[in-house]
């Protein structure tokens, strides 16, 4: 006999100034909430986030005079925005270049991005330099476009 969880609902709970409005696509395999911050704009936040109090507004603030980090990272559509701005090499990474790695197996670079969620493999190559080159296009088409979309950045 299977073990059934019974699941959450948060319609209309308050998490600081977000105001849940519903239950919003999975961001991986974390349950995720579209809510609208007391400014207005609408974001998307994984249940853990909202219910330990990390994330308690869009980022905007809110009036509240609490620095933007103390508040939590805006997810929209299973992207985290702040990442995105932030661009940085993650300290395990070996090719010091996001996205790009050594395929041992193949004797290959390998590239991939993620986005909303999702991995996407975007080849392996034989030099380092059409790996980067491979990455650095899809950041631009995926990343770049979609902060543009979001807050009038990225290009």
């Amino acid at each position: 006999m299977g073990y059934s969880r019974k699941k959450l609902e948060l319609t209309g709970e308050r998490y600081g100034y977000l105001k849940v409005l519903g239950a919003a696509e999975n961001i991986g395999k974390r349950t995720a909430w579209r809510c609208r911050c007391a400014c207005g704009k609408e974001v998307v936040v994984p249940t853990h986030r909202l219910r330990c109090g990390h994330t308690r507004s869009c980022g905007c603030q809110c009036g509240s005079g609490e620095p933007r980090i103390a508040l939590g990272l805006t997810y929209v559509e299973g992207t985290c925005v702040e990442l995105l701005r932030a661009k940085r090499v993650r300290r395990n990474n070996t090719s010091g270049v996001t996205g790009v790695e050594w395929w041992t197996s193949k004797g290959r670079w390998r590239a991939s991005i993620s986005f909303k969620g999702k991995r996407h493999y975007l080849g392996s190559y034989s030099s380092f330099e059409e790996a980067v080159r491979a990455r650095k296009q899809a950041e631009e088409a995926l990343h770049d476009q979609f902060l543009w979309e979001f807050a009038g950045e990225g290009r």
